[in-house]
């Protein structure tokens, strides 16, 4: 089994709908997806399953594992041994696996891709970018050796004082079907870079691409049960959340979700960290580069479907920047909505029916609570794929803070438009809403600018920058709804998530042997 071949985590067939011969994770009807256990890919023993589903075609891409009790303790085991050594394996030794790893993950990009495009419904492009992001967490923790640098002081006559981080012990990530390469790698390469093993728990929508890195960790020499991959629902969460043996958990997903696994694993003395829901805002001033803000917004709302947690969903404009909506339904309506594998493709199918008719749902509730549906991607056709999850481009004008199609994320491809007459107007909004990913600004003028970076209560700014994410020598840093826990992912603070801090103090005298008699005084190292 340790020689299993790429190919071989699933039986391969041709990507459903791809229109080329490529062959790629995605399976036969009735394929089975295998849990990560101890450096082995394990056939689970479990006795129900979900179906993994392509969004453009329904076709079964694979069946996931509903993981028994019994295989969530093997994989909790064996991380638990492996922690003992890997903890103790030196830092250049974890800085070599990283550097190895990400060599491997760029070698397999279109791999990668290509199954996030069957399971999840991205375009291969956005797929790309998917894995690229993730990629870029995995080469920062290349410099890990800079992250895990101390500080050290002589706070007295022979006497130093000195800090080390070390990692925690088993931790777990669980994950979300928007992003199934770029989240898994938020978490286990900085996990275990810091010297941690990991349990993770990829989306049972789309799993594929998480046992690919899974394998190219292995590949590269990750030794044995310093990651694992489990699979299942709620009672897989709920092991993660609960079991004594894993001391921290990583979550991004929606709200309830997140809200009982925060709750669950401090209720459990556990650290957590958790991105859930958001409701991004686009603040336009008329005097913004008009074209340059309306492509920004047309490609943040829209692209991956809507389906990203800093999907632009709100489209705020201030006095005549409200004259711009028509332009932005114009260049909406152009976008090809179309498999993702097919040739100038914008944006693929959403995750699954469930998701579809939620989304169409939310669009109706704004039409009836008075707003004007200007470009309605409701009954989109797409003659290739006539049972895809297919929703077009959708542009709401006229809403305003207490409609639904506002106050909820809809997590589709649709702008919500809100029309105001001043900035002070446009910051009260923002800042009203209970969410705070992200939030940006587009205009020439310097001083709006600057007041609405200081003033906007969201985590990640952007200025003439639609999707404000970060890259991984900073941190993701949402806040308000967007985020529960204390210590963001990525970047330091995902280190410092991940690592305790120990201070060692040393006092080695210069005089050894001399006589002194006990101190019983608190001391003061003066």
């Amino acid at each position: 089994m340790k020689q299993l071949a790429l190919s071989m985590l699933r039986t391969p067939s041709r990507v459903a709908g791809a229109g080329v011969g490529v062959r790629s994770l995605a399976t036969k009807a009735g394929g089975t997806t295998k849990l990560f256990i101890n450096g082995e890919f394990v056939e689970s023993q479990a006795s129900e399953w979900i179906d993994v589903r392509n969004p453009a075609t329904q076709e079964v891409v694979t069946r996931v594992p509903r993981s028994t009790q019994k295989e969530l303790d093997e994989a909790a085991h064996s991380a638990e041994l492996a922690f003992k050594s890997w903890r103790r394996t030196s830092i250049l030794t974890r800085q070599r696996k990283m550097l190895d790893l990400q060599h491997a993950i760029r070698g397999n990009m279109d791999r990668l891709a290509h199954s996030i495009v069957a399971e999840q419904g991205k375009v291969l492009g956005d797929a790309r970018g998917d894995v690229l992001r993730g990629l870029q967490v995995v080469e920062s923790m290349a410099g890990i050796t800079e992250y895990l640098l101390g500080h050290k002081l002589e706070v007295s006559a022979d006497m130093d004082t000195y800090t080390v981080r070390e990692p925690l012990g088993v931790v777990a990530g669980i994950c979300p079907f928007n992003f199934p390469a770029m989240i898994p790698l938020w978490m286990f390469p900085v996990a275990l870079a810091t010297g941690n093993t990991c349990l993770l728990k990829p989306s049972e929508r789309d799993p594929g691409a998480a046992m690919m890195l899974a394998e190219l960790c292995r590949d590269v020499g990750i030794p044995d049960g310093v990651l694992n991959v489990v699979h299942g629902s709620h009672e897989t969460v709920d092991f993660l959340t609960g079991d004594p043996r894993v001391r921290a958990v990583s979550f991004v997903g929606g709200d309830k979700a997140g809200k009982h696994i925060y709750e669950r694993a401090t209720s459990h003395g556990k650290r957590c960290q958790a991105n859930l829901g958001a409701k991004n805002h686009a603040v336009v001033l008329a005097d913004a580069d008009r074209d340059h803000a309306i492509n920004a917004i047309v490609g943040a709302a829209f692209g991956a479907a809507g389906q990203r947690c800093m999907a632009l969903s709100v489209a705020v404009f201030v006095g005549e920047a409200g004259d711009w909506i028509p332009e932005i339904v114009e260049r909406a309506r152009r976008l090809r909505v179309d498999g993702g594998l097919e040739e100038g493709a914008d944006l693929g199918p959403m995750i699954s029916p469930q998701a579809l008719q939620r989304a169409s749902e939310l669009i109706q509730s704004a039409a009836d609570e008075g707003a004007t549906v200007l470009l309605d991607g409701r009954g989109v056709q797409v003659p290739k794929y006539p049972n895809g999850n297919f929703l077009g481009p959708t542009v709401i004008d006229g809403a305003t803070s207490a409609m639904q199609c506002y106050q909820q994320e809809i997590f589709g491809p649709v702008l919500t438009c809100v029309r105001v007459a001043s900035l002070d107007e446009a910051l009260a909004l923002v800042n009203s809403n209970r969410y705070g990913n992200g939030a940006s600004v587009f205009t020439q003028s310097g001083s709006s600018a600057r007041r609405f970076q200081s003033e906007v209560e969201a985590g990640q700014v952007g200025i003439n920058v639609p999707i404000p994410v970060p890259l991984p020598m900073f941190s993701f840093t949402g806040n308000k709804g967007s985020f529960l826990g204390d210590t963001n992912f990525y970047g330091r603070a995902g280190v410092s998530f991940y690592t305790q801090l120990k201070t060692v103090t040393s006092h080695w005298r210069r005089q050894a042997g001399v006589a002194e008699g006990a101190a019983v005084h608190m001391p003061t190292h003066t």
